[in-house]
């Protein structure tokens, strides 16, 4: 059974050296993952902070960062953290990466694996 996914973020994190994050690894959520955090004060006061504590728990490497933080979840760009909540989603509902998607063109019928979408 896989429980680590690797992922690309669209845009990436910016480390304070400047240097870009965009590589990274997630694994699927334990239950404790997804209840630890409604102890959290910042999730008392805030029910939009839970997606922050819970993927600083579930993300095991982004880049070359010693550690993801609940700060470096606060730094991403937006696109990131949507991108990372819908793999996030994937992942633990579907246990897998990819989608079926209808070219709208064609109309062909084709599977996307979401952990590359942020390209190289």
């Amino acid at each position: 059974m896989q429980t680590e996914f690797e992922f690309t973020l669209p845009r990436g994190y910016v480390d304070k050296e400047g240097a870009v994050h965009k590589k990274g690894v997630m694994r699927l959520a334990t239950a404790m993952d997804e209840i630890a955090p409604l102890r959290d004060l910042r999730v008392r006061a805030n029910d939009a902070y839970l997606i922050i504590i819970l993927l600083s728990r579930v993300i095991v490497q982004l880049g070359t960062l010693p550690r993801v933080t609940t700060r470096v979840i606060e730094d991403l760009f937006a696109a990131d953290l949507a991108y990372l909540q819908a793999f996030y989603r994937r992942i633990n509902e579907e246990g897998v990466t990819t989608i079926s998607v209808t070219c709208p063109e064609c109309q062909h019928e084709i599977e996307v694996d979401l952990a590359n979408l942020g390209g190289e």
